[in-house]
């Protein structure tokens, strides 16, 4: 206890913590972590400790060193069970609270023993990583050793305490005297940055889909005066990638560093320079410092310059636990055999080229796939297992796919979201008899609507992700869902939840999951429908019907630019970087705009219905105003060339701050403006057409405000100026009774419940709404003298482009995923 104490008040009253809520001093430290460390008792015991990176889960875990006991840390939030059961820690440790599970000590401890770490291949079993004193310490001296940590540092956890390379951040810091960031947040919530930026905060680490994320964050372009260096480690990543972050690091000063390790080996065993990463990319680099490499040659090997790498180091871990029996051994192991084939380069650095054995790398951990297999046929399954576009595949002669799914995600430690299992008549063979793995790879595709049985897979699904580039902490709106995806999504995510939340947009997928109701009972005659998506389903009924002369209940394009204006405050406005929000923006401009171009230019091939000013989507703007077809696009001229104005709006860094710290009361403003414009204030005295066209803005600015209404008060208002606005706009009570109905619904109802094959039906109107506005003109106008027919074709051909797109655009990134495999090199 006193060496490590001793270390933290050495460092005096240097900050060692931040949050944004406290700073703690190593002296204040040290006092938490002295207080800790009695509460454990008398000898040395076995601690499990349920990690957050917050102050309490590292005091506990320092007192838990510091009083020579084991810690045994695990993610908070999940099933623990097995662990529990086999090892039967004396002491559970969970949301600060000490719970001593028995009076004494109940297991014989080596004397060397200091950690157990579950291994990168069985996370989720109780075989665990045996860890000493002098492997934690070597690590974190050799860490700190080639990053230059200083006192100067400070670095933010971006990684779970319960994974090596995440604790590895925390002992090399503090071994250092430096300073830590302790947050949970992800990397795609501006907090962090914002939090990042306030402490001054150096360094942070990251496992290759933090780089992804980052890339999706325009990255290169977020202001980080205080960043030294980022690490990258937790898999391959690959080598276009590295190159590209070394080129924003050249940029901007600041380094980055691409490691190598496992847990087997305290977490790190090699880096690779940073002014290597843009000529090197593809390598692993050199041994950390105190450690070496060997190539041991292949029995068979054709190229005697490639064999497995070994790694022998101070870090190399005393060897496995399986039992409790095993707490008492010394070290069995003096080298790490890594599975990995490797070769030295010329120039010294080491560059993985394949795996000894089925081994993958996903979500940071190290896969046997043979080892699933095992679990899958002691539950009496025969199935082959592969990879493909970090996922796991798995080919079985069963149909009961959802139970594959389960025991293959366990097997493997991994969600059941990031597992794809496909029922197959006979398993995949070679002419050798031997499983044909390209072939099980090959099965491999996005899950369809029917299929897609979970919150993740849903969300890969529609937003053209893979099931495991999605951020458990991210939101549908994080991961770039906008009011065009939002319709579907809403539709079938109410069949996996059971009941839509209103503020599901916003919901970190993780809760969102937690609300994950099993298949049978989801089988409802209701469900639950945002408001809007039913508003839009209906809108579009309303304008086809209307404009082919079935009926005449005017009001729907309006209703349709009120929900445009609702979607843009919920879906563009976000929590999210400036220049992500003017992205999102630019491509909904672009869902929008193109496919209006593109069917306007063919419409002019075939008909003398439109100018060329609407291809410019202006004709509003720029005429011809005597033409009886040329204003049919109205609705979609003033929406994109509103979304276009508020981009430039938001571009400048003035407004987006001025949006986010007070966003009802900018929308507030912008309806205010579009109200000037509805009463003429500034006597331009346009007439009554001009209500269809830009001056009809305040529709969309109602519809703004009523996103960022928080509070009865505030939708009380926006009512009553809706309903004051709407009287006497049109020449129909009617017309003005249906859209001041529809918009104070969104207002005052986000959800409603209906039918459930009336909210499917909803839904797939209401996505091919866009289409249906664009074509219908053309259509119904086939079916002269049948105006019901010629609804039914209008809508019916709206559906089918929407269908036929959506099945291009999963085309398109299904063969990028497969260019991208077979582009890229072997994993390490």
């Amino acid at each position: 206890m006193n060496r490590l104490l001793d270390h933290l008040h050495r460092s005096g009253e240097r900050i060692a913590v931040h949050t944004d809520s406290q700073h703690l001093s190593y002296v204040d430290l040290a006092a938490r972590v002295q207080t800790a460390a009695s509460t454990y008792g008398d000898g040395r015991r076995l601690v499990l400790l349920e990690t957050r990176n917050d102050v309490a889960t590292l005091v506990h875990y320092l007192g838990a060193l510091a009083g020579g006991h084991v810690v045994l840390p695990v993610p908070a939030g999940r099933d623990h069970t097995a662990v529990l059961q086999t090892y039967d820690p004396d002491i559970a440790v969970s949301d600060g609270e000490v719970h001593h599970r028995h009076d004494t000590a109940a297991h014989r401890l080596h004397p060397d023993l200091a950690m157990l770490l579950s291994t990168s291949g069985s996370t989720g079993s109780p075989k665990l990583v045996r860890l000493s004193y002098t492997n934690l310490l070597s690590n974190a001296h050799a860490i700190s050793d080639y990053l230059t940590i200083t006192e100067n540092d400070v670095a933010a956890t971006t990684l779970p305490m319960s994974y090596c390379y995440g604790l590895s951040v925390v002992n090399s810091h503090l071994l250092s005297g430096a300073g830590l960031l302790l947050t949970d947040l992800s990397v795609t919530d501006e907090r962090f940055w914002e939090s990042f930026r306030h402490h001054r905060a150096t360094s942070f680490a990251g496992v290759p889909y933090t780089f992804e994320l980052l890339e999706r964050l325009e990255f290169d372009r977020l202001d980080l005066p205080d960043l030294r260096y980022i690490t990258q480690a937790g898999g391959r990543m690959a080598p276009e990638r590295v190159r590209r972050f070394a080129e924003y690091a050249d940029a901007a000063r600041w380094q980055l560093f691409v490691m190598y390790g496992a847990t087997e080996a305290t977490a790190r065993m090699a880096y690779l320079a940073p002014e290597l990463a843009l000529t090197r990319p593809a390598a692993i680099g050199t041994p950390i410092p105190g450690g070496a490499f060997t190539v041991d040659p292949l029995p068979e090997g054709t190229d005697d310059t490639v064999g497995e790498l070994v790694y022998r180091g101070p870090n190399v871990m005393l060897g496995y636990a399986r039992g409790p029996a095993d707490l008492a051994l010394g070290k069995t192991v003096d080298a790490l055999h890594t599975g990995d084939l490797a070769r030295r380069a010329p120039d010294g650095l080491y560059e993985i080229v394949g795996r000894t054995s089925r081994f993958v790398k996903m979500y940071g951990l190290r896969i046997d796939l043979q080892r699933v297999e095992t679990a899958l046929s002691a539950a009496g399954i025969s199935a082959f297992c592969a990879d493909a576009e970090d996922r796991l595949v798995v080919a079985a002669r069963t149909q009961e796919v959802g139970g594959v799914q389960q025991i293959a995600a366990e097997a493997a430690g991994v969600p059941a979201s990031a597992v794809c299992a496909v029922a197959v008549d006979e398993l995949p063979l070679l002419t050798s008899g031997k499983p044909d793995y390209p072939a099980v790879r090959a099965l491999a595709r996005a899950p369809s609507q029917s299929s897609a049985t979970t919150v993740r897979d849903l969300f890969a699904d529609v937003l053209q992700l893979g099931a495991t580039g999605i951020d458990p902490d991210a939101s549908f709106v994080d991961l770039g869902g906008n009011s065009l995806t939002y319709v579907t999504t809403s539709v079938r995510l109410e069949r996996v939840l059971g009941r839509l939340p209103a503020d599901w947009p916003q919901r970190p997928v993780r809760d969102l999951e937690a609300m994950e109701k099993p298949a049978r009972s989801r089988r409802s005659w209701a469900a639950t429908m945002e408001t809007s998506v039913a508003l839009r389903a209906a809108a579009i009924v309303l304008i086809v019907g209307s404009h082919a002369e079935l009926f005449e209940l005017w009001g729907g394009a309006h209703i349709l630019l009120g929900i445009a204006g609702y979607n843009f405050g919920r879906f563009c406005l976000t929590r999210r970087p400036r220049t992500d929000r003017v992205r999102h923006l630019r491509n909904t401009i672009g869902w929008i705009a193109v496919p209006s171009v593109l069917w306007v230019a063919l419409t002019l091939l075939l008909t003398d219905h439109y100018t060329w000013t609407n291809l410019l989507l202006a004709n509003k703007i720029l005429g011809p105003h005597d033409s009886m077809t040329a204003g049919r696009l109205w609705f979609v001229e003033v929406l994109v060339w509103t979304l276009v104005a508020l981009a430039l709006v938001f571009w400048s860094p003035a407004m987006d701050r001025v949006e986010r710290q007070r966003p009802f009361a900018l929308a507030v403003v912008f309806l205010v403006v579009g109200l000037a414009l509805r009463y003429d204030a500034l006597s331009l005295d346009m007439g009554r057409d001009a209500w269809f066209t830009m001056l009809a803005f305040w529709f969309f600015a109602i519809g703004w405000a009523a996103s960022k209404a928080t509070t009865p008060l505030q939708r009380v208002l926006l009512t009553a100026v809706l309903a004051v606005a709407l009287h006497g706009y049109f020449d129909s009570l009617t017309r003005e009774l249906l859209v001041f109905g529809g918009l104070a619904l969104v207002m005052w109802l986000p959800t409603i419940r209906c039918p459930a094959a009336l909210t499917a039906a909803a839904g797939v109107l209401a996505e091919a709404s866009l289409y249906t506005y664009l074509v219908h003109y053309q259509v119904y106008a086939l079916f002269p003298g049948d105006p019901l027919i010629g609804v039914l074709a209008s809508l019916a051909v709206g559906i089918l482009l929407t269908q036929l797109v959506t099945v291009a655009r999963h085309r398109l990134r299904v063969r990028r995923t497969e260019r991208r495999r077979t582009l890229t090199p072997a994993p390490r």
